[in-house]
């Protein structure tokens, strides 16, 4: 089975990379990808252009849609990624443009409905924040593309929150959320 392990962590000593490398231990082998070192960019009219050209001809396999190619084939998703600002590192959303492709991660139905066409069944989500998360957009935002465009009908998601708080205890926080890593029911 084949995981793709979406790397948004930009820090060193990332506590989400943590909880995240707990999760993958428990999923076996991946593969990892870590969008601050592919070059990205957001999208811009130019490489719309040229994306539009490429899947006007057919030509999927061009290098430029290798990202979205890979993604799709993944069986499984595992994204780490910070709680910042109410989101996540711009990053993210940059590598999520350039992998949401009409005709690799998704389709049209003639109704003008997106239908998915990635292969995962499941989609994990990994984050830490300094507080409470109480308004969620990142993980809201990654929910909406996995299940509306991509095809992919379960999401979860896991976090450790409040670590910055005075008088936290990080390690019993990081512990907590680890043991409910190894609750969880995993997909196949």
């Amino acid at each position: 089975m084949k995981t793709l392990f979406i790397n948004a962590c930009v820090r060193g000593e990332s506590r989400t990379l943590t909880l995240a490398k707990a999760l993958l231990e428990r999923l076996g082998g991946y593969e990892e990808v870590k969008p601050e070192a592919l070059g990205l960019k957001p999208l811009n009219a130019e490489t719309l252009r040229r994306r539009d050209e490429l899947l006007a001809a057919g030509d999927l396999s061009a290098p430029e849609l290798y990202e979205a190619r890979r993604f799709a084939s993944a069986d499984r998703i595992v994204i780490a990624a910070p709680y910042w600002d109410l989101m996540f590192p711009a990053i993210l959303k940059i590598y999520l443009e350039n992998v949401t492709v009409c005709g690799v991660t998704f389709r049209y139905t003639p109704e003008g409905i997106p239908e998915g066409l990635c292969r995962a069944k499941s989609l994990y989500y990994v984050t830490t924040a300094g507080g409470p998360i109480v308004q969620n957009f990142g993980y809201d935002y990654v929910t909406a593309l996995a299940k509306g465009f991509y095809g992919i009908p379960q999401t979860e998601f896991i976090s450790a929150e409040c670590l910055d708080i005075w008088g936290a205890n990080v390690s019993e926080i990081l512990a907590a959320a680890e043991r409910k890593i190894k609750e969880l029911r995993l997909s196949d």
